[in-house]
């Protein structure tokens, strides 16, 4: 694909429209050259930089003062042999893969009760990103990307940016990677670990109504986050994985960099004859933002107090009063369904048919007699509306669910296949199926977005976030975080604008 950088380091928004060469990287030789897009100018490079220096007038908005969250006594982490992390009731090993990206393993949470360290989970890391882009001609059906498998989502992690990727006391940790000749070589200071206070609020509750005296009990919330940022081509992911002291933990991404964009012959949106034919909307001069959709599948190696674990479908179903046995027409009801296979794990969610999705040990029981678990709390949600035979949908079949399990296999790490370049379908995580019940799995999970480009995203797109919670069930005899402590005044810096001149 071939742009123009002249006047724009945003090269991505000068498209030269059409103009492909297929080049074999060994010999180095042009084999194909296509010429498509005649007559269509280069954008404009006018307002596509987007450097801080570039930029001669202030935003027409009140200025907003420097914000810091200080940390006097240091930060409450620390990281051991340079990999182990303990913090609060949590212990887990962190690392930078050359595929993956971040990765997590080994996580143990603390009992609050008995002070005994319990496993979570094995391993955790986005196996694979899929971004199919929805136009179909010569020089665009080609662009559906496996960015894991294909360009490496560590291999695409640059350092990151004190105080904006990361704020202050962050702790930051480089990748060693083989090159393809071999050599090991270093991405610097590609994740970051830090604590995070963003006036959230843990648990509280306040009473005054019933009782002779007034109760305001509430905790503020302190987690920890381990950050990455792959920058593949075009687009700026965003990966979180961020622990919270009552056992939960939360993976997001977000999404930001530059669109796609195609070169256009129109300026106005009048001026397009069939705006039904366009693969996206007008966002710039010039400029058409084609549509993607965007495909992140998560490999979660639960292991819940140990390796045998099970998948429950608790569904929520509507049920019918009797006649005369209440005022009340319907009530919902929770009914437990154990997957036997890893075809009865594969879940389609449904608006209309809910269900709570948990991972169990049958054999480690609570005090009540509940077996513990976690639950996957879902967000992200947009599913893949290619069809299964397409051939990017063939190569990615792992987005055609939302939910997997299959029995654990070393091998089997990788959506879409080990050789993500040479497949065709036959080595992903779809064609996998065996019995499940009562043993070592792993939980995948599909986090998708659909993007429709809008003027907003031009020359470089604000933040899209969404994300997903692995969260205790039953796992705890009570609330684990009850007796941490509130926040009090004396324990805070004191802090005094500094004397005007």
């Amino acid at each position: 694909m071939c742009f123009y950088s002249e006047g724009t380091p945003n090269f991505y928004m000068r498209p030269i429209e059409g103009l492909v060469m297929t080049v074999d990287l060994d010999t180095m030789e042009v084999l194909k050259f296509s010429d498509t897009g005649r007559g269509i100018p280069i954008p404009k490079s006018t307002n596509t930089d987007y450097r801080y220096n570039a930029h001669e007038k202030e935003p027409e908005m009140e200025p907003i003062n420097p914000i810091s969250m200080e940390q006097p006594k240091g930060p409450s982490f620390r990281v051991e042999d340079g990999h182990m992390v303990k913090w609060a009731n949590w212990v887990f090993h962190l690392k930078a893969d050359k595929r993956a990206g971040l990765v997590i393993s080994r996580a143990m949470v603390r009992d609050s009760e008995n002070g005994e360290l319990r496993n979570v989970m094995y391993k955790g890391f986005s196996s694979e990103l899929f971004v199919p882009y929805m136009d179909l001609e010569e020089s665009w059906y080609f662009k559906s990307f496996m960015d894991a498998g294909e360009f490496g989502l560590g291999m695409s992690a640059l350092p990151l940016v004190p105080l904006n990727d990361c704020p202050r006391y962050s702790y930051y940790m480089d990748g060693v990677f083989a090159a393809s000749n071999g050599k090991p070589y270093v991405q610097h200071n590609m994740i970051c670990l830090f604590e995070c206070y963003a006036c959230d609020i843990s648990w509280r509750h306040s009473e005054s109504q019933l009782l002779d005296f007034q109760i305001r009990e509430t905790r503020p919330k302190v987690t920890l986050i381990a950050r990455m940022i792959a920058t593949v081509g075009n687009y700026d992911y965003i990966f979180d994985w961020e622990f919270q002291t009552d056992g939960l933990i939360r993976i997001k991404v977000g999404l930001s960099g530059m669109l796609m964009v195609k070169g256009s012959p129109y300026h106005r949106l009048y001026q397009v004859p069939n705006q039904d034919v366009m693969s996206g909307p007008l966002i710039s001069q010039n400029v058409t933002g084609v549509v993607p959709d965007l495909f992140i599948t998560f490999h979660l190696d639960m292991d819940i107090d140990g390796l045998n674990n099970s998948f429950v479908d608790v569904k929520l179903v509507k049920e019918h009063s009797l006649p005369g046995e209440s005022p009340r027409k319907s009530y919902l009801k929770a009914k437990r369904k154990i997957a036997k296979t890893e075809k009865d794990a594969q879940i389609k969610l449904k608006l209309y048919d809910p269900s709570e999705f948990h991972i169990i040990n049958p054999s480690r029981r609570s005090g009540l007699g509940n077996p513990t678990g976690y639950k996957i709390v879902l967000g992200g949600t947009a599913a893949s509306l290619l069809d299964h035979d397409d051939p990017p949908q063939l190569r990615s079949s792992f987005s055609n669910n939302q939910i997997w399990v299959t029995l654990y296999n070393k091998i089997e790490q990788w959506a879409g296949g080990l050789l993500a370049y040479q497949s065709r379908g036959d080595d992903t995580l779809a064609v996998w199926d065996r019995a499940i019940e009562n043993e070592d799995i792993v939980l995948w999970y599909t986090l998708g977005f659909h993007h429709i480009p809008c003027q907003e995203d031009f020359p470089v797109m604000p933040v899209v976030t969404s994300g997903f919670e692995l969260k205790p069930v039953n796992f705890f005899e009570s609330n684990p975080i009850l007796r941490a402590a509130p926040a009090f005044e004396k324990d805070l810096p004191v802090c005094r604008p500094g004397a005007s001149a």
